[in-house]
């Protein structure tokens, strides 16, 4: 008799998170409503599509211009194939509203909520009862967050809006929807291309190499609102635009709000005009994958990169021609996984590498660290700066611990170290009204949590903030 080996390990993590801010999201989320007509039509669209499927894979295939490895193009196209064949098996079972197959519609098959008529129900209403709970939950209030998480549970992604509201100390789940493939990155907007009013919009970066973007005040989207980039279709005569690879950072351009910039393992940043559905300005002077970007604060032209070749590049947009030629950069040790601005000195910037090392420079002094401290013993997941105490730093690190830091331009002190017991943290980002409150994401229960950091004595006595605040 032959012994059964050991149980597959159950994936279940949190990738990606994204703050919304206060104030912005609709009071009642547009509910989707399809009609029996649609609902048919809908289904026959995403068989044609799937019947593409493989001649899509060829097309893939043949439009390797990058110069990228022919062996990783083939490893990524089994990986689908496994995907796809994965999502068969499980079509049978799914809900009516995962029976559309996300995973396996190509770049080109998009079912537009603008395209598919009387899906969005403007006038829906809630239930009118006071004393119906999950009624007056489905209402989010001026004082709420969304809080988006990006929620890998074996072979299924989707990402999740939950309303946290931090007087009320409430975190609970609104509603989610289902993504294209794995999420590793998710940045909030409110652009809104195509209207004349501010969106709260969500663009999502995946395995997958096509952004798709969603409309945060429509709770049940079966699709993005829109996309970008596109595999391209041999046998539809469309052309491969965009990215080759997988997405791994997205920063939003708060100054000219139609721009976002994508970067990639394909090893290129793009600078994508929403307003146009294109890229705007492609730049591929990197050597490595591009693992994190952000526009500077202040100086809409500026972003800053950091790269898998240990290199940081600080790029001038204004002219696409010399974009490629013209750069400032940073060499530190290992691969780079996080760049942020200090966004209380934005001449200054802070760099988290693989190794758990943090590196802090001044954007006026090129190729030269200011300090450099090995700050944790695994790779930096998360930096965050705080706004409201100019030498208070947070960092976390996929060995599983949040650190607090007493920071200057030359120096870096350790004030605190916490371990959530939530395994390795893969995620942090910051409340937009109080910088104190922290997002994480991690892979043992919760997998997601809030929590002010004003909790711990240390945070309170070295930095002078007063009121303990209540987990």
């Amino acid at each position: 008799m032959e012994e059964e080996g050991p149980a597959e390990a159950t994936i279940d993590f949190v990738p990606a998170l994204c703050f919304v801010p206060r104030g912005i999201a609709k009071d009642k989320p547009d509910k989707i409503v399809l009609t029996q007509e649609e609902l048919a039509r809908v289904i026959k669209e995403t068989k044609d599509r799937l019947d593409s499927d493989g001649e899509h894979e060829d097309d893939d295939e043949d439009d390797n211009e990058n110069g990228m490895d022919v062996d990783d193009e083939n490893e990524d196209e089994e990986d689908d194939d496994q995907n796809e064949a994965d999502e068969d098996v499980r079509s049978d079972t799914r809900s009516i509203n995962d029976e559309f197959g996300f995973e396996q519609y190509d770049a080109e098959g998009n079912i537009r909520v603008a395209d598919i008529g009387n899906i969005v129900d403007p006038d829906h209403q809630l239930p009118d009862e006071d004393d119906d709970s999950e009624a007056e939950d489905e209402i989010i209030k001026p004082t709420d967050n969304l809080l988006l998480v990006g929620h890998v549970q074996d072979d299924a992604a989707n990402m999740e809006v939950w309303v946290f509201n931090e007087e009320e100390e409430s975190l609970y789940t609104h509603h989610d929807f289902l993504l294209p493939s794995f999420p590793l990155c998710i940045e909030w907007m409110n652009h809104d291309p195509g209207s004349d009013k501010p969106g709260n919009m969500c663009a999502i970066g995946c395995m997958d190499p096509v952004i798709t973007v969603w409309d945060l005040d429509i709770q049940d989207s079966i699709e993005p609102t829109f996309k970008l980039g596109s595999k391209g279709s041999r046998k539809k005569q469309k052309e491969a635009y965009g990215h080759k690879d997988a997405v791994l950072d997205l920063s939003w351009n708060r100054h000219y709000e139609h721009i976002l910039a994508s970067g990639s393992v394909d090893q290129t940043l793009i600078l994508w005009d929403m307003d146009e559905g294109q890229p705007h300005t492609t730049i591929t002077a990197f050597e490595e994958k591009v693992h994190s970007i952000e526009f500077h604060p202040t100086e809409a032209q500026t972003i800053l990169t950091g790269s898998a070749d240990g290199v940081v590049r600080l790029f001038d947009c204004r002219d696409p021609e010399f974009v490629n030629a013209s750069y400032v950069k940073w060499t530190t040790p290992g691969e780079v996984e996080k760049v942020l601005w200090n966004c209380t000195d934005p001449n200054y910037f802070i760099v988290g590498s693989n190794d758990g090392s943090l590196h802090y420079a001044d954007k006026r002094q090129a190729n030269k660290l200011l300090w450099s401290h090995k700050a944790h013993d695994e790779e930096i997941s998360g930096i965050c700066f705080n706004s409201e105490v100019n030498n208070l730093l947070t960092t976390t690190s996929t060995e599983g611990y949040l650190k607090i830091w007493n920071f200057n331009g030359t120096e870096i002190k350790p004030v605190y170290s916490h371990d959530f017991k939530m395994g390795r943290l893969q995620c942090m980002k910051q409340c937009p009204e109080d910088p104190f409150t922290l997002a994480f994401g991690g892979e043992k229960p919760p997998r997601c949590r809030v929590y002010n950091i004003k909790n711990f004595e240390a945070v309170r006595q070295v930095f002078g903030v007063g009121g303990e605040a209540q987990e």
